[in-house]
């Protein structure tokens, strides 16, 4: 009896404000999680909406391409344009390389639309589209209170550092495109430190060396996505907080006083946010193009 008495009040009353920030900060998986990194669980909010936002990144793109014209550019034309050669100048003053730079340049542009649209879900209000969610799966028989929905891809440290690994695999492959595989070996192993002619030395060199581009490789990929994982996921976070103030509102003054202050601290958030949301693109998108032009480098 106990037992029914707490659920029903926990039904009426709704969720605390714990468990409110709880379930929106959890993912829809295919499986629960059996250990801190479990490569089987697919998130597959994040894995949907990157995908949307990739097709319609490639899509936007697409018919800029297709709008071009030699005569006076519309609106969309003329940002586009604008975005193109930004991010074209960027992409020559790090790369030198021309042939490499034609598919760089294009990379860089593709990076910067796709981060920005994936961090712009932020701005949603925040119970939308998980409550249209939960709404369709009770509709369909599912438990609502079990029906998780996050649509900020870049908040999930998965999709940051998914982001991140391709942005290292593209390193890898210009490191043996340019160097040729013989050439980057013999860096891995004579880079930072340089060599010795004396065996014994030149051995230990080598392996320190080694460690060292291990090293670096490493911290470059975590920083690149974490940095991005960190600042929006913090943000997310102060959209929460802020739609819980909202979901205080009673007729009182202190009730009143948290619907007004949610109101404008929303607004204010969300104009700040977005230049969050835009500085953030465009740091994973140069950082992308520093790290593309150092695997061009000679050492």
């Amino acid at each position: 009896m106990a037992v029914e008495n707490a659920v029903a009040s926990t039904v009426e009353t709704g969720p605390t404000a714990g468990e409110y920030v709880i379930h929106h900060l959890h993912f829809w998986q295919n499986k629960a999680s059996d250990a801190v990194f479990d490569m089987s669980v697919i998130h597959i909010d994040t894995v949907f909406f990157s995908v949307l936002l990739a097709a319609l990144t490639f899509w936007i793109l697409w018919a800029a391409a297709r709008k071009a014209s030699s005569g006076v550019p519309g609106r969309f034309q003329a940002a586009v344009e604008i975005l193109v050669e930004f991010v074209d100048n960027e992409a020559k003053g790090i790369i030198k390389n021309a042939e490499s730079r034609k598919y760089v340049a294009p990379l860089g542009l593709s990076i910067f639309v796709w981060v920005t649209l994936m961090n712009t879900m932020d701005l949603l209000p925040v119970d939308l589209i998980p409550t249209v969610w939960a709404w369709l799966v009770g509709l369909f028989g599912g438990d609502p209170a079990h029906a998780y929905m996050r649509v900020l891809p870049t908040a999930d440290v998965s999709g940051a550092m998914g982001l991140s690994v391709a942005v290292l695999l593209i390193c890898l492959y210009y490191n043996i495109k340019i160097k040729g595989m013989g050439g980057w070996a013999h860096e891995l192993v004579t880079a930072p430190f340089g060599t010795s002619k004396n065996p014994i030395v030149a051995v230990l060199l080598g392996i320190v060396n080694f460690a060292m581009q291990l090293i670096e490789f490493a911290s470059k990929t975590l920083s690149h996505g974490l940095r991005l994982f960190g600042n929006m996921y913090a943000g997310e976070l102060i959209f929460m907080l802020i739609a819980l103030m909202g979901g205080a509102f009673a007729l009182t003054g202190t009730g009143i006083g948290l619907a007004v202050g949610h109101i404008i601290a929303g607004l204010a958030w969300a104009i700040f946010h977005i230049l969050i949301i835009i500085l953030q693109a465009f740091i994973f998108m140069m950082l992308a193009l520093v790290y593309i032009g150092q695997a061009h480098d000679q050492h």
